[in-house]
């Protein structure tokens, strides 16, 4: 994806929320599997998240997790096995909101950080119809959540990386999203916006908002969340991180690609996925 920013226009079709289905999970997968060509991307994955739950998805480069968000915001569909959101097919869903990696957006765009926060609205409002006085509203509110309410009128690639990360926070709390799907999102952040995004992170929590974020960083995975996710095409494991980031799972996950200094997890992360 060249250009994060045209491709979210592209997608931005003014179409109706579907209906949450009372007593269904947020999400569902049920043994699915996705390929490209001859490649096996996911195998036979099945899991279920629930309101508010943070889960932190890590393995491999190479080991889907970057297939898995396209999957879940619908952008994708498997080629066997079936996911759905609260019941339903996930593309008749509004409620998703996807941050892809950095290195998937143009920075020179020339949008500001209204217009990216904006954005979040436009599959409600429609691409060529005028933002309505709830949604300028929404969009106020939701740079202020996030602190950011003074850069409104910055151009988006002015801001620092931690500045960036937050405009898409608050573009998700514009949409109204109620599932947050963030890629590798501390790629090049300092430990102190680390620290800011993480608290930014459990109050969009605290609000219902379940949080979903692909990270090489399996020290992180298991300081911050409750739940992880260790995935390598198949999935290895889904629970507690105590549980999940075993001696023998990570050696299911990684091989030999993966070591120890004192209590510090390293995993050898040539490339991307």
């Amino acid at each position: 994806m060249a250009n994060g920013f045209t491709s979210f226009l592209q997608r931005s079709k003014l179409i109706h929320d579907a209906t949450h289905l009372p007593g269904t999970p947020l999400f569902r997968a049920d043994n699915v599997t996705v390929r490209y060509g001859d490649t096996v991307a996911l195998d036979a994955v099945s899991f279920e998240l629930n309101t508010g739950e943070q889960v932190a998805v890590v393995g491999p480069n190479g080991a889907g997790k970057s297939t898995l968000f396209r999957l879940m915001v619908g952008e994708i569909r498997p080629n066997s096995g079936t996911v759905t959101l609260y019941g339903s097919t996930p593309t008749d869903h509004l409620c998703v909101a996807y941050v892809p990696q950095r290195k998937a957006i143009d920075w020179r765009f020339p949008v500001t950080v209204t217009d990216v926060v904006m954005m979040g609205r436009v599959r409600k409002i429609g691409l060529f119809r005028h933002p309505g006085r709830r949604d300028r509203d929404l969009v106020r509110d939701s740079l202020e959540r996030v602190n950011i309410a003074p850069l409104a009128d910055k151009q988006i690639g002015e801001l620092s990386g931690g500045q960036q990360q937050r405009v898409f926070i608050a573009r998700a709390l514009a949409q109204e999203a109620e599932l947050l799907l963030l890629d590798e999102p501390l790629t090049g952040l300092d430990m102190p916006s680390q620290e800011r995004f993480f608290n930014l992170l459990d109050a969009v929590s605290d609000s219902g908002v379940t949080t979903i974020i692909a990270t090489h960083d399996l020290n992180l995975a298991a300081r911050q969340f409750d739940q992880v996710m260790l995935l390598n095409t198949h999935l290895v494991a889904i629970g507690a991180p105590e549980q999940v980031l075993s001696a023998e799972n990570l050696a299911a996950a990684y091989g030999g690609h993966l070591h120890t200094v004192g209590d510090v997890i390293i995993a050898d992360t040539c490339c991307e996925e």
